[in-house]
C-alpha cells in the first residue's frame, strides 16, 4: 500500500474539529458567519422572547462558538438590538416611501389624503414583506408582535426602532383630520398598532375562533378589513362631538 493512500485513510479517520472555527476561516467570512447568527437568533427570539433564549442556545442554532456572538455583538442585548435592527431598516424605509408617495400622489391630484389612504401606505409594506420575503420575515414579524406587547423592554424597543415611522402616519392622518386633537390621533394609532401587532403575528387565533371561515394568514384579507376598520376608527374617534 502506497504512503498517498495510507495518509488518505487515515485523514478519513481523523475526528471532526469541533469547538470555535479557526479565526482565519471567520475572518474570511465575516458578514456570512454574522448574518448566519441573526438568522437564528431570530427564529429563536421570535418563538421564545428575550428571556427564553440564552448566547448558548443561538451559537448551538447558528453552528458556531460562543466566543464569536461575543465578538460580533458583544452582549445578549447586542444581538437582540441587531435582529430588531436589521429589518427594521427595511420594513419602516418601505413604509416612510410609501406613505410620501401616497402623499405625493394626492398634493398632485390636487386631492385631499384621507386616512384609509394613510393607513393603507403605513401598513401594507409589512404584509407584503411578511407574504413574500421567506421565513426570515416571518419570524420578524412574529417578534416585533411579542416585543410590542412586552411591558418591560418591549415599548424601548419600539420607541427605537419604529416611532419616526408613526410620527409621519400621524402628522399625515392630522392633514386628512385636521381638526383632531393630538390626543385622539395617539389613541387612534394606539389601537391600530394592536390590530397590526397581531395580526404580524399570524397566531391562528382567528382560524379557530371563526371555525376555519377567516384565516390569520390570509393577509390580502387582513389588509383590507384593517385599512376599513382603522379608518374608520380614526374619524369617529376624531371626530368633534
Amino acid at each position: 500500500m502506497s504512503e498517498t493512500v495510507v495518509t488518505l485513510k487515515t485523514a478519513a479517520k481523523a475526528p471532526a474539529r469541533r469547538g470555535r472555527p479557526p479565526k482565519a476561516a471567520a475572518a474570511e467570512r465575516p458578514a456570512e458567519t454574522s448574518e448566519l447568527i441573526l438568522d437564528a437568533a431570530e427564529d429563536l427570539f421570535s418563538k421564545h422572547g428575550f428571556y427564553g433564549v440564552t448566547i448558548r442556545e443561538v451559537a448551538r442554532e447558528a453552528g458556531v462558538d460562543t466566543a464569536l456572538l461575543h465578538y460580533y455583538f458583544g452582549t445578549k442585548r447586542g444581538l437582540f438590538d441587531a435582529v430588531f435592527l436589521r429589518r427594521a431598516e427595511v420594513m419602516n424605509g418601505d413604509r416612510m416611501r410609501a406613505m410620501n408617495a401616497y402623499a405625493a400622489a394626492a398634493v398632485a391630484a390636487g386631492e385631499p389624503l384621507t386616512p384609509e389612504g394613510v393607513i393603507e401606505a403605513f401598513v401594507k409594506p409589512v404584509f407584503e414583506l411578511s407574504a413574500k420575503g421567506g421565513p426570515g420575515w416571518k419570524h420578524y414579524c412574529a417578534l416585533v408582535s411579542q416585543t410590542n406587547a412586552n411591558p418591560l423592554w418591549g415599548g424601548e424597543a419600539m420607541t427605537r426602532y419604529f416611532d419616526p415611522v408613526v410620527y409621519r402616519l400621524i402628522e399625515l392622518v392630522r392633514q386628512a383630520l385636521p381638526e383632531a386633537e393630538p390626543a385622539d390621533l395617539f389613541w387612534a394609532y394606539h389601537n391600530l398598532s394592536g390590530a397590526l401587532t397581531l395580526s404580524m403575528g399570524e397566531t391562528g387565533r382567528l382560524d379557530r375562533l371563526s371555525g376555519g371561515l377567516c384565516r390569520s394568514g390570509d393577509l390580502d384579507s387582513v389588509l383590507s378589513y384593517m385599512v376599513r376598520f382603522a379608518g374608520a376608527g380614526f374619524r369617529a374617534v376624531c371626530a368633534k362631538p
